[in-house]
């Protein structure tokens, strides 16, 4: 996808905050230290649209990111391990789970995956729960480069049993070397196109 125009939003913690419903949106999710803020920021070519940190559990709000005017790109807070509160943790699930069940624009999740670590209960569940509320998952497992071809294809089969997917269905992910990027996005404008 060509990128014209790539800009953040707003940040928002309840419903009346978010920005009116006008463009389709894709949400991203994933643990507190999965690559979520360089995943997005390698899909809109930006180095710091989206804030990264070394520091996991940075993001603390939904933020919104419009992309070309025609859709928008929902950072959500990470989950799993995070230098936060527990206080300020327990707060994310339910505005993660009012955001996803309730928001009309829609259209998928992205959810991301660490190539070097087997999806547990959170992901399984985060999973299950997704497909009750009927929001379409694309499955990417990221930080590719860190490992040898070899061990990439037995990572991502690895991580695709643990959450009983297809291993087909997974793009393996580079925010280095940016592999995998225009099969994301091609499966980023399926999932907008299909509604």
């Amino acid at each position: 996808m060509h990128i014209r125009s790539a800009e953040f939003v707003k940040s928002a913690v309840k419903p009346v905050h978010y920005p009116p419903p006008d463009l389709p949106e894709i949400a991203f999710a994933g643990r507190s230290n999965v690559g979520k803020s360089s995943l997005i920021n390698t899909l809109v070519r930006r180095k710091h649209l989206v804030k990264t940190s070394n520091t996991p559990g940075r993001t603390q709000h939904i933020n919104f990111f419009r992309v070309n005017e025609e859709l928008m790109l929902v950072d959500l807070p990470g989950y799993g391990y995070a230098k936060v509160p527990a206080a300020v943790r327990k707060q994310w699930r339910p505005m993660i789970e009012a955001y996803l069940s309730g928001r009309p624009v829609l259209r998928g999740l992205v959810l991301i995956l660490d190539i070097r670590r087997t999806p547990g209960p959170e992901e399984i569940s985060f999973l299950q729960w997704l497909k009750e509320q009927g929001v379409p998952a694309q499955l990417v497992v990221t930080k590719a480069d860190k490992l040898s071809k070899s061990r990439q294809t037995l990572r991502k089969k690895a991580v695709a049993e643990a959450l009983a997917a297809a291993p087909e269905t997974m793009i393996l992910f580079s925010a280095k070397t940016a592999l995998g990027r225009d099969a994301l996005w091609r499966e980023i404008l399926a999932l907008v196109s299909a509604r």
